[in-house]
């Protein structure tokens, strides 16, 4: 039973769940802006506020933590250089989902996940 259990499963076992959040993630810090599902977006944007406050926080011990979450090292370097000017005076909503067309295939919901 997963009664309460608030992270959402997306169909997948655990180890492929992080590997796919993970790669999301570093995704769009790389580029600014990715198409996904909806459900993914919603549970992608969670791990991005998370890495964009560790990098305004710019401690050492918060960028061995992004180190450790995020695939790339000078994405991570990038991302700790522009965060405090780019999200400085920002208390968090750091993502932004803008809802597409249906996917062809399945009808699945999809979505633009973008950085403000």
């Amino acid at each position: 039973m997963r009664h309460r259990c608030r992270v959402k499963q997306l169909s997948k076992p655990a180890d492929q769940r992080r590997a796919l959040l993970r790669s999301l993630t570093t995704e769009l810090i790389r580029y600014g802006k990715i198409t996904t599902t909806l459900v993914r977006a919603k549970v992608v944007r969670s791990e991005v506020d998370k890495m964009i406050t560790l990098a305004k926080n710019g401690s050492l011990a918060a960028r061995r933590e992004a180190l450790g979450y995020i695939f790339d090292k000078a994405l991570v370097h990038a991302l700790f250089e522009q965060a405090p000017t780019r999200y400085g005076n920002r208390q968090g909503g750091y993502t932004r989902i803008i809802h597409t067309v249906p996917r062809r295939g399945d009808n699945a919901e999809m979505a633009i996940l973008e950085l403000v």
